[in-house]
This record gives structure tokens, sequence and C-alpha cells, in this order.
């Protein structure tokens, strides 16, 4: 059974009735981030129930020392943990000596919270009677700007409901945090500083080993009945804590309010010297604008945000609320500013994972990006991986590979790879092909070649070269195999020629080819350049492309199919229909022995190759390879439903491609998966908007031109989606009775609608 305690809504998460069983859950789903920061919603005040505190900065991590019980050469030295940073959301508040802690109160009645995605607030509300009988209504109100993204601000406020009370709310800040994660319980955190002046505080602490020095900082206003109160607040300090007392006299009726901003600045931004003043300033900023000023600013950027990247669903709240959220998550937690960072698997709502990168960004979330912002974010992604290509060569190196090949970590920070599972790290190979599709996938769409001969050809390169080495000649099959790897599904280890990494190896070896006389022929000075410093002789190039003419593929002539792997029909070939329902999910109830063994599929494998080289297969071997592989697919990957929702789309498979939909875009809502508790599934959200725009829109790009198939669901009335394509901006509607197109740039646009071809005109509409 999944969850369903979230309201139904168009624009809102919506959470009714107080329930300590759900508080980690919604500590997750209501989670809010600028793309510079983010916390799950813990509670301001004190909560002594179960709770996962969490708060998060993009780009700081801590190498927590491999933990692993036979370390094997080549496993990497450490796993980069996602920190959990110094705490600056509490506010302890005590009412007439009486601590408020909703795991201890008497009675906790019309308890709501929100999560408005329209205008990016968080908001909680209840009203509790205490142990000492005094009953409160209590609202709080936060978010974290997105125009001021070193600042986040909070308005919380007590109403005494039938007595005068002396309310004292007590700010504070706090350093000495761990992570519920850590592999020897190390101390991440090493506070240097604190010091505080009238309504501030700063606490100055850096990351051990790292050394990324931050400045979390807070400044706090307060009200009663909106009336601005001096009040000189008293102060106390430990080693790792400082906080600010405020004592008020509260009459019956009367609402109390602090005003709380805080933040943190950060070395990777700001001398270190300067990270106090940095705060001071940022704070003083946000607290002279004021707290309902800089929330209309916030709701203006969420606006502009929408206004490119919504997708509308008529007559489906629930299809509606879940793609909202999906879009709404991943531009809390990436935006694209800044290079240096990128979209890690949980965001910043949970540590799972660590790391900030995994393929997930390369095969799913740089779609989103390309066709919701300026292409330069896409760019900024592909930028990202191209800085760290040192680091992969010597990744390589590692694992016994020469010449420059590269090796692309499965996880990583700062380029080096960080996951310490050996069936991930050393055979989980076909993250690397990601790295040229993503390359292609955005020369394909945005049209822009010029990243290629700057520093995309030099990425293809290395991959090339890891592919070439890493294929073995095989004399009994007279072809190169590509021995003990793990594919895209988890789920079976160390098998050999998986389908999908043999086809991915080829590909990157011709297309890095192709791309190799191109920019001979049209871009002589940076061919130049890479052959210099990459040293690549005509004679590599031939070597690699017989590995690429003779690569092997495993196929069975009975089924008519691509074999996921050698071995795919040695297992006993029970569907998931006839597995008992309370045998899942397997990875819950198996051991993982039982789990290699059978057939059982984690996420798409064989069907993911079909997806990104949809245009080498007909329509019927994708029916014929979807029926053969989805039976067996369980879908424990949050990156699993929406490449089948695509997929069924694609064959006409509506009710199918319809609750696959549901599925991606309701995982975390709904917990299908049964951890929503320990974080979002942040970039399986991009799958989510794939499922609407490439699945029920069908869009591709033909011909340097796009395309649409559209189909829709007989759940929906309409849906609209906008795609940014080439810098003009085209906004489709799709209904029951037709498709309609609007071109908002400057000149015409010629696209493709189920094969014939349309001329578009700016600011004209055209219905198909």
């Amino acid at each position: 059974m999944n969850q369903d305690y979230i309201k139904p809504d168009n624009w809102s998460i919506i959470e009714e009735g107080f329930d300590v069983e759900r508080v980690k859950s919604s500590e997750s789903l209501f989670s809010i981030g600028n793309g510079a920061m983010g916390q799950r919603a813990n509670f301001e005040e004190a909560y002594s129930g179960p709770t996962f505190q969490g708060s998060y900065i993009a780009g700081v991590y801590y190498p927590d020392k491999t933990k692993v019980g036979w370390w094997k050469n080549g496993y990497p030295e450490y796993f980069a943990k996602v920190l959990n940073a110094p705490n600056w959301i509490g506010i302890n508040v005590t009412i007439n000596g009486e601590k408020l802690d909703l795991y201890r109160s008497k009675s906790v009645t019309n308890f709501r919270r929100e999560l408005n995605m329209k205008e990016g607030w968080y908001k909680r509300s209840f009203n509790a009677v205490l142990m000492n009988g005094v009953e409160i209504a209590i609202e709080s109100t936060r978010f974290l700007s997105l125009d001021l993204d070193e600042v986040g601000a909070i308005r919380y406020e007590v109403t005494p409901i039938n007595q005068d009370v002396e309310i004292v709310f007590t700010p504070y800040l706090d350093s000495g945090i761990t992570n519920e994660d850590t592999n020897w319980d190390d101390k991440f955190w090493d506070t240097y500083d604190l010091s505080h002046s009238g309504d501030s505080a700063y606490i100055l602490s850096k990351t051990m080993k790292t050394e990324f020095h931050v400045c979390t900082g807070m400044l706090n206003q307060v009200f009663v009945d909106h009336t601005k109160k001096d009040v000189y607040p008293k102060v106390e300090t430990n080693g790792t804590y400082v906080n600010l007392s405020y004592e008020l006299e509260v009459a019956k009726g009367k609402t109390a309010s602090i005003v709380k901003f805080g933040g943190y600045t950060v070395s990777l931004n700001h001398k270190q010297e300067d990270l106090v003043t940095a705060s001071t300033t940022v704070l003083k900023q946000a607290s002279d604008s004021g707290f309902d000023a800089l929330l209309d600013l916030q709701k203006q950027a969420w606006s502009k945000i929408w206004e490119m990247a919504d997708i509308a669903i008529e007559g489906d709240v629930k299809a509606q609320q879940g793609i909202r959220f999906n879009i709404f998550q991943l531009n809390q937690t990436y935006l694209g500013k800044d290079p240096r960072l990128n979209i890690g698997p949980k965001g910043f709502t949970g540590e799972k994972y660590g790391g900030s990168t995994y393929w997930d960004t390369e095969a799913y979330c740089i779609p989103f990006y390309m066709a919701t912002k300026d292409q330069v974010v896409a760019r900024n992604l592909l930028t990202y991986r191209y800085q760290h290509l040192d680091k992969a060569i010597e990744n390589a190196e590692k694992l016994g590979f020469t010449n420059g090949a590269a090796l692309y970590p499965m996880v990583t920070m700062n380029g080096e790879e960080c996951h310490n599972e050996w069936e991930i790290t050393f055979e989980e190979i076909h993250r690397n092909g990601a790295m040229t599709f993503a390359i292609y996938n955005y020369h394909r769409y945005t049209g822009d070649y010029s990243y290629i001969p700057e520093k995309g050809l030099e990425v293809m390169i290395g991959v090339a070269r890891f592919w070439h080495q890493r294929a073995t000649f095989s004399t009994d099959k007279n072809k190169y195999v590509i021995l003990g790897v793990t594919g895209p599904n988890e789920y079976e280890n160390n098998i050999n020629n998986n389908w999908y990494t043999n086809y991915l190896a080829k590909w990157c070896i011709d297309y890095c080819v192709e791309n190799i006389k191109k920019v001979k022929d049209e871009y002589s000075s940076d061919y130049k350049r890479i052959i210099e410093k990459t040293k690549l002789t005509q004679e590599e190039i031939d070597s690699m492309l017989e590995v690429a003419n003779k690569m092997y593929f495993p196929y069975s002539e009975k089924h008519q199919v691509y074999l996921q792997q050698d071995g795919f029909l040695d297992k006993e070939l029970i569907t998931v229909a006839d597995l008992d329902k309370s045998q899942r999910p397997i990875n819950q109830k198996w051991s993982w022995d039982r789990i290699l063994r059978s057939p059982y599929i984690k996420q798409a494998d064989t069907l993911q190759g079909f997806y990104m080289f949809e245009d080498h297969f007909t329509k019927e071997e994708l029916a014929k390879h979807f029926d053969f592989y989805e039976p067996f697919t369980v879908h424990e990957s949050s990156l699993s439903p929406c490449v089948h929702s695509i997929q069924a789309a694609a064959l006409d498979r509506m009710d199918q491609a319809y609750t696959f939909y549901l599925r991606t875009s309701r995982l975390d809502l709904d917990d299908y998966n049964k951890e929503v508790e320990e974080g979002l599934h942040i970039t399986s959200m991009a799958g989510t908007w794939m499922s609407i725009v490439e699945g029920f829109g069908g869009l591709r790009i033909k011909n340097d031109r796009l395309s649409f198939t559209p189909k829709i669901p007989k759940e929906w009335k309409g849906y609209t989606f906008n795609v940014n394509f080439r810098n003009q901006i085209l906004k489709v509607n799709v209904s029951q009775q037709g498709t309609s197109f609007n071109l908002e740039g400057d000149q015409e646009l010629m696209i493709y609608v189920d094969g014939k071809e349309f001329k578009i005109s700016p600011d004209s509409l055209i219905t198909v």
C-alpha cells in the first residue's frame, strides 16, 4: 500500500493532521532549496520525536574514508558525503516556562503544512495544548531566497488562546552537527569562532580534510501584533552553539512573532577572512527589505521560472501535482548559475547516495534543462565534465588503463571516483558512454557545434580510448567482447556482454571518429591543438574502429531480441506478474545472492539503449523488446518508469504509458519504494518531464527540426508545455481535439507533426 496522505492540489503539497509516523517522510517531501543551499522541512521549534535534521550547502562535501571488509586495488579512497551543515533554522519557544515540543504536547490540532510551489514558500500551522495547560496557535512561514541565495527567511508567530503568557523566543545557530550516515563516526566540522552583536550571531566552521570554510549567520527581529519591539537579547554560547533569547509579555489573543534571517556564506564564493562581513552584509540587505518584500521577490522569481518550465494538465489533479512537484524540486536543486555545481540525486533533501553527480545528469537531466532554460545552462553541465577530464584519466589509470583513456566516475564531487561498491565502481562502466551521448544530445538539440572543437572532442577521445582498451578480442567468437560488467540493471553483477554497454561502446567510438574528421576539416586550429594534447594517431583511430566494427551483441534467434547479457536465458524466467506481491520490493525482501540469480530487472537496461538510439531500430523491434523485457522489470529504480512510459507512448499503449507516468511523477509523493524519509529522487524527476514532453508530446529532433507525435491519455482533457529550441520558445497545447502551436520568436520555425511539415510564424497560432 502506497502512502496517500498528501492532499491533491494543482499548485501545493498539503498535509493535514499531525502524525509522528509521517514526520520524517514529510521532512523530505516539504524540503526547500534555492540552488545554493537547501534543507529538509524540520520544525523550527524543539522536537524530541524521530526526526532527520538536514541542511545542505551546494558544493560542500567531506571525503569519508571508504569502509570495506577487504580492500581491493583500485578502490576509491573515500565516499564523498553530502554534508549536513550547521543548523540555522532553530528557534526554541518557551511559554510560561514550558518548552514547545509537539512530541510532548497534551494535544495537537488543526495541524497543516503547505509547500506552495507556484510561489516558493513553505508554511506550517497548528494549535497545541502544552503540559502546563496553555493553549497556543502557531504559524510559521519560510523560504530560501532565489534573489539573495545566501539567505533564508522564517517568520514564526505565536498566539496565546486561553491566557496571557510570557513567551521566550530563542533563535540559535548550531554547528555541532553530525551526518546520519558516517562510515567511522568522524567529526566532519571544526568550529573555530563564534561571535554575536546585537540581534546577530555568527559561527565560523570548516570541514575537516576538504577545508571548506563556512560562516553560518542569523539576524533576528521580534514583533508583537506587527509592531517591532526593541528587546535586548540574552546571549548563551558554548563551543559550537550560540543563541539569543528574547522575552515578551503577550496578552491572550495577541500575536508575538520573530523574523529570523539566516544562511551561509562560503569560501567557494568569498575570501575566508571576509566570510563574516559578507554574511553581515547580505543579512542586513534581507532585513532592510523585510520579510514581506523579500517574499514578493521570491514570488516574482518563481513566476519567471514557471513561465518557461510549467507543464499544465487539465482534468487530472494528481497528475498535475506530480509533474509540478518534480519541476519545482529540479529548480530548487539546480538553476544553472554555477558550472562548479551539479545535480545531486537527492538534491538538498537527504544524505543517501553521497556525491553531487551521477550519470543521471547526462542521461536524464540535460534534456530538461536544455528545453526549459537558456542553452548556457546545459553547456555548463557539459563543461563540468570537461573540467573533470584529467581526473577521469587518473581514475582509468588506477584501474590499469593507459594513454589518456578516461573513465568518468559513477559518483563524484570533484571528478574522483568516490563510490565504494566494487560491482558499481569497477563494473558499471556504461556511465562513461553517457558523457559522449550528452554532447551528441546537446549538439542535435541546440545546433551549437562550437562546444565539440572547444572541449567536447577531448572528452570523446578519452572515452573512446577507454572502450578500445576495455574490449577483449574473443577468438572463439571472432568478435570484440566486454567482460565483467554491470549494466543499468544493477540486479545483475559481473556479467559478460551487457548489450546496452556494448552498443554504447561501439557508438561512442564511431561518433568520436566522425567528429575527429569534422573538426579536422572545419576547425583546423582546434584540431591541431587537440592532436598535440592527446597524441592521437591514425593508427590508434583505425584500431578503435576495428573494435567498433567487430563488437559482439548477444542475440536470441528464438525470441528475436538482443539479450540483456550472455547468460540472461539461463535464468528461471518467471515474470513479475507471477511473483508473490508479499515479496516486493525484492531489494528489501530478498538476499543479494537471490536477486542476482533472478531474471528481475531493476530499471530499463536493453530498453535504455532503445530509448537513447530509437532511430537505429524499427517500431516492430521496439515492441518485441518491450514485450520481452518489461514483464521482468520490477521498476525498483527511480529512473525506470519514465523510460518505459516514453516507450509505451511511442507504441501507442497509452494506458500503460499513463500508469508509468503516474508512477514516475508521484514516486516520492506516494512513496512507491518505501524510502522517501531518506530524501527525494531528484534526478529521476527530469525523467518525469521527459515522460510528458517526449512520451505523450512525442518530441524528437529530426533533420535538425523539432518533431512531434502528440498523444493524450484518456484521463486528461489537455496539457501544455513550452520548449526553448535554439532561442525560440514554442508553446505546445495538446487536447482531445487536436494540437496547437504558438511561437514566441522573431523568425519562422519549420516543425514536423506526425511526420508532416508545418511552418509556424512568430506570434501566430496553428492548430493541427
